[in-house]
């Protein structure tokens, strides 16, 4: 059984989605990416959107850390169904709504987001027959939508190559854990702010 591992919730039981259509993050992947999301600093009081939702885990988890508000998109009736329930339970540990659940298409929730919206992290963990070029669409239509510092984690297939990154989104780390592997991005400086960090190397399984 997943849970929420740290914050204002943690060690609170999460609500699962039936069958085998969704691919739920594990706790020791999710784990591991949380510790180094609280060394970049990024979910405190971030805005964070959770696409391909799932259970909404990641979402929910960022809630409990501390993030100020956060977005679940799912299309599938029953894992949006299950989005609702985990977001109630963390929204009633916090104490007021941080955690909204947005029934959609990704690509159709991208497109009706209007002009000034900001999100300070994203996690996409597509399903595994979403092909490359369809999740390139997706990167590009959020490209306009990432705050200045944001960090975008995907979460694919350990087999599956690198995404295929928009103008103005550049990958700076990845993470494989068994099966798992995690690409972390975030946008791209201007010619005026050159990169102050090296790429990271990826760890070895």
């Amino acid at each position: 059984m997943s849970r929420i591992i740290a914050g204002a919730a943690g060690g609170t039981p999460l609500v699962s989605v039936p069958g085998s259509l969704t691919r739920p993050t594990t706790d020791r992947v999710k784990e591991a990416l949380f510790s180094r999301l609280d060394a970049f600093e990024v979910v405190a009081d971030a805005r964070v959107l959770d696409l391909y939702a799932g259970s909404g885990s990641l979402g929910v988890e960022s809630a409990s850390r501390g993030a100020n508000t956060v977005d679940l998109v799912e299309f599938d009736a029953k894992a949006s169904a299950v989005c609702q329930r985990n977001a109630d339970l963390v929204n009633g540990v916090v104490g007021r709504k941080v955690v909204t659940v947005h029934r959609s298409r990704v690509e159709s929730f991208l497109e009706r987001a209007g002009a000034g919206t900001l999100w300070d992290l994203v996690f996409l963990d597509p399903p595994y027959p979403l092909d490359e070029p369809g999740l390139a669409t997706v990167l590009a239509l959020l490209q306009p939508f990432l705050a200045e510092g944001a960090v975008v984690v995907v979460e694919r297939s350990a087999r599956t190559p690198e995404p295929t990154w928009p103008e103005g989104v550049e990958r700076f780390a990845e993470r494989k854990y068994g099966e798992t592997r995690l690409w972390f991005a975030e946008p791209a400086p201007s010619e005026a702010e050159p990169e102050t960090e090296p790429t990271e190397q990826a760890d070895q399984a």
